[in-house]
This record gives structure tokens, sequence and C-alpha cells, in this order.
């Protein structure tokens, strides 16, 4: 099998679809995997998820992108402070799984969360990030960093798009032109059933509700061939995700 680089979407702790994914791709040491962030908050096995990341990348080619709920727990473990809206949006779950944990694996953790990547950009001039950006001039250029893993304006922009409009058309949005391809998690394309991946002008969203009622998707860049779990939810019967 030739090398492949796999895009996999937000995981919310998901652990058991995320094997479960990386089987069904018979993902091997010879790919590139580029995880589009969200690690945490969802289902029961935060830890056990960051756990398995990082024994993966000691065997594997791993890229890990920052998502806004991998702040979100990074900045609980520091200060140790509640924070209503996360605990809200999985961050109880991601609390629970912690409460057993050794100081050795938080700090191994901290470490984890504190070096994740905002974004990717390969020789392709393929963009890869959580959530987006709003720069006209491309990511080097963002104001303000958080926007990598909170934005959802590129999304909805790249939606809004006529599909019948092309690069060379002078009303296609400057933001988007910058990059050849943009692979981008964050915002569910569903909460409620299953779902693919979706494309919209150049930009791809690999988000398909995995903390929810969807399955864990991945795509290969450059054969775009969807890979999904079953569900995710089905894999945690007793457990009520952020539904």
């Amino acid at each position: 099998m030739n090398s492949r680089i796999l895009v996999i979407g937000d995981i919310h702790s998901g652990l058991k679809a995320l094997k479960q994914l990386l089987q069904k791709a018979k993902v091997t040491t010879k790919d590139k995997i580029i995880f589009l962030g969200d690690y945490v908050d969802g289902w029961s096995e935060a830890v056990d998820t960051v756990d398995f990341l990082l024994d993966l990348r000691s065997t594997h080619n791993c890229i890990f992108i920052r998502g806004n709920h991998d702040e979100l727990c990074y900045e609980w473990l520091r200060d140790r402070e509640d924070n209503p809206l996360w605990l809200q949006h999985g961050g109880r779950a991601t609390r629970a799984s912690y409460e057993n944990a050794s100081k050795k694996t938080i700090e191994q953790h901290m470490h984890f969360y504190e070096n994740l990547e905002n974004y990717h950009l390969d020789s392709e001039n393929r963009l890869f990030l959580h959530a987006g950006f709003t720069n006209l001039k491309g990511i080097d250029h963002e104001y303000f960093k958080k926007t990598f893993y909170w934005d959802r304006t590129l999304w909805e922009l790249a939606r809004s798009l006529n599909p019948a409009l092309s690069k060379t058309d002078n009303y296609y949005p400057q933001r988007l032109r910058n990059y050849e391809e943009i692979y981008i998690g964050h915002t569910p394309i569903s909460k409620t059933g299953l779902a693919e991946p979706e494309k919209a002008a150049n930009v791809w969203n690999i988000d398909t509700g995995a903390a929810f009622k969807g399955p864990l998707s991945m795509i290969d860049v450059g054969t775009k061939q969807i890979y999904q779990s079953d569900p995710v939810f089905t894999f945690y019967p007793q457990e009520n995700g952020r539904n």
C-alpha cells in the first residue's frame, strides 16, 4: 500500500470509534495522519484517548491540530477553575475522566495540549486546521490566534457560495483563494444522525458529529475516499455524549 495523507475529524473522547476507524482504513506506519483537534469533551475516555494518541505518535507519522475543546481542557488542568460553558459542552465527562489520573499523566497531557499546532500547511498548499481564519491574506496575517480553533465563518462562507463559482471568478472569496484545499472540523455537519464529510467550495468539513449521534470520519486527501466508524454513541450505550 502506498503512503497516504489521512485526515481525522473531531474525536471527542470516542476512543473505541477511533480504534475501529484506524482498523477499517488499514492505517500503517507509511501513512501520515492529520488529526483536526477536539480530542476530548464528549464521551468518557478522555484520558485514555490522549494516552492512545501519545502512543500512536511514537510509531506513526502524526500531526495534531489544536481544537477549542483541547484548549478549554488545558485551561482547566492548568488553573483548576471550572468553566460552566465547558462543563455544559462535554467538559463534565472529561473532568470525571481525569479524577483518577496520576500527576505524571496530567503533566504529559498538559505538554501534549501545549504543543498542539494551530494549523498545518503542506507542500501542496493544502491547509489543515480545526476551525478557520478570517484574514483575507491568509493564516500568516491572522490577528487573533484563537480564531484558528474557534471560527465558524469560514465554513459558513464556503457553504454560501454558488457551486458554479470558480476560483477565476471575480466574486470568489479571497480568503479561499489562498489555498488549494482547506480541511476543517469544529462545526458538525449533523448532530442527529449519519453524515459524511462534506465539501463546499474548496473546503472539506470532516466533523460528522462524533460527539452527538454521528460517526467518526476520516478522508484520504489524495483519493477522497471516506472511512467512517459506527455511530460513536453505540460504543457508549450508558452515556449521553453531548446530546
